[in-house]
């Protein structure tokens, strides 16, 4: 029988931040550094599975800065890892890890639950980190005449074409199969790799994938409303109250131009001498419970943490909410909180790169990709939000034309071809896995449902954002364990299909998908 080698791919874990307050961003950095400590200790302390040196190599690969366009001959290097301590050669599958809009982490190939995954399986892992982020650009990178080539197609080019380069240093046959995983961001590149790629990519488990581009994305403060009232992670139908209370009085104070009360009661670093920046305030005053919420887990800042504080004994929940913008402005240990809306301008309108410390340059990147092609602005359009209703859409397109000269209709549009490039929330692929937590906002805009037999969804309660792609802890929740072990059984039963059923797989889908549109149709028309 001709032996087959299997190559599991896996796109990065990546939270992802899509608002214009700045405390957003803090607390995704705060909790990656804290991440990259702990992993760092259990490494010196060899309780880090498989961290010896020599199993790790850092590398790059030279790829075209346009994949698209002959003509353009500039190149960048695209940094990974490797770990090769469970490949079992020549057999053995090969998981790549694929980075989303941030820095790839130094633990990239060696923790994570698709770690232990590769060695179930005897996997050959590879992290490969996004283009224009960390330290995968050219010096004028971020400058804006290259950020055109700042994409999720060229992305998905620069997979292919590790592919290629993979398959020749490591001396793989045309029989190679791939399997990807990736989470936020990622795990839609996941999805698509499969869906754009099958030739290549065997198949694809996409974990918190916002797949359904969306310009105006203000479900995510209705899950995030829903997720403060839930008791299984730590909050309470008081603590929604509270939270809808203070940012009443938030909005109150506004409307009477007590500015500088809020100035006072936030500990604002300037003046709010803007209505631009009250926006900027009030946005990030909704960041200490979006981003708490997004990455909830079991250390503080959490969901149950931020509740406590919220539910005190307060006269008012306004004072609760001030306790808790000073809580976590101490945990960072900032004496202020940056409300200027013109620094952030300035901060998004930075094309400087260095290369010693690329954190900060993520941001700039990836706002440019949400005016380009997702959007995803998280806003209080609606009734039932439970933060300030000063929070917009229109400034994020003011965004979008003053620092990337994208005007709204140019927004829209591109987001529209997103959604038609590539199926949004009804993608027509076959074995892919949706994997989501119902704290985890991000779970509305993905796939919730099985499609076919072969493109499934697990939907796991009580989890937040990217839950299932981390470590066991004793902490989680028995169905986030489950979930782990069907993402593991899955696997093992897509390794253990042919091209053939694959082929007998796709005519049963693309039946039941036109069956399935056909009834959706039939239902808009009956309505």
């Amino acid at each position: 029988m001709k032996s087959v080698i299997f190559i599991l791919v896996i796109i990065s874990l990546a939270g992802s931040a899509y608002g214009f307050g700045l405390n957003f961003w803090k607390l995704r950095s705060v909790i990656r550094k804290n991440e990259q400590q702990r992993l760092r200790i259990q490494q010196q302390s060899s309780h880090l599975p498989n961290s010896s040196p020599q199993m790790t190599v850092a590398s790059e690969i030279i790829q075209p800065l346009d994949h698209f366009d002959p003509q353009i001959k500039t190149t960048f290097g695209q940094r990974y890892l490797v770990n090769e301590k469970f490949w079992k050669q020549p057999n053995g599958p090969v998981f790549i890890y694929i980075g989303g809009e941030g820095t790839l982490g130094e633990f990239a190939d060696l923790a994570g639950a698709y770690v232990r995954y590769a060695e179930e399986y005897g996997a050959l892992i590879f992290a490969v980190e996004h283009r224009f982020y960390g330290e995968s650009m050219n010096d004028d990178g971020l400058k804006l005449k290259n950020l055109k080539f700042l994409s999720s197609q060229q992305a998905l080019a620069d997979l292919a074409n590790f592919h290629l380069q993979m398959t020749k240093v490591y001396n793989l046959t045309a029989e190679n199969k791939w399997i990807s995983f990736g989470g936020s961001y990622a795990g839609s590149l996941s999805a698509w790799f499969r869906i754009k790629y099958p030739h290549l990519v065997h198949g694809a488990v996409a974990s918190s994938a916002p797949v359904r581009a969306l310009v105006n994305f203000d479900a995510y403060c209705d899950v995030v409303a829903k997720s403060l009232a839930t008791e299984i992670v730590g909050g309470s139908k008081k603590c929604l109250e509270m939270a809808i209370g203070a940012f009443n009085m938030v909005d109150r104070l506004i409307q009477k131009r007590n500015l500088s009360q809020l100035e006072s009661d936030f500990v604002s670093c300037h003046p709010l001498g803007t209505d631009l920046d009250v926006l900027q305030m009030v946005s990030n005053l909704a960041d200490l419970f979006m981003a708490t919420v997004q990455y909830d887990g079991p250390v503080a800042p959490n969901i149950k943490s931020v509740c406590e504080i919220m539910t005190k004994n307060s006269p008012t929940a306004y004072q609760n909410l001030v306790a808790l913008n000073k809580d976590i402005l101490q945990r960072w240990g900032k004496n202020c909180s940056d409300n200027s809306w013109q620094n952030y301008i300035k901060m998004l309108s930075n094309v400087s790169f260095n290369r010693t410390n690329p954190g900060l340059v993520g941001v700039r990147a990836w706002i440019y990709q949400t005016c380009s092609q997702f959007g995803y602005y998280q806003t209080c359009d609606n009734k039932a939000c439970p933060f300030s209703h000063y929070m917009t859409l229109a400034p994020n397109f003011k965004i979008c034309e003053s620092v990337f000269n994208l005007n709204a209709k140019e927004v829209s549009d591109r987001i529209d071809f997103t959604n038609e490039y590539y199926g949004s929330d009804d993608p027509h692929g076959s074995r892919i896995l949706f994997v989501n937590g119902l704290v985890d906002p991000w779970h509305a805009l993905s796939v919730l449902e099985n499609v076919s037999q072969s493109e499934l969804a697990i939907v796991i309660p009580g989890t937040s954002h990217c839950a299932d792609m981390k470590d066991d802890n004793p902490s989680d929740p028995p169905a986030l364990t489950e979930a782990r072990k069907h993402i593991s059984s899955l696997i093992g039963k897509w390794l253990s299909q042919t091209r053939s059923k694959e082929m007998s797989g796709n005519t049963q889908t693309v039946q039941q998908n036109k069956r399935r549109r056909l009834s959706r149709d039939s239902d808009r028309l009956i309505g």
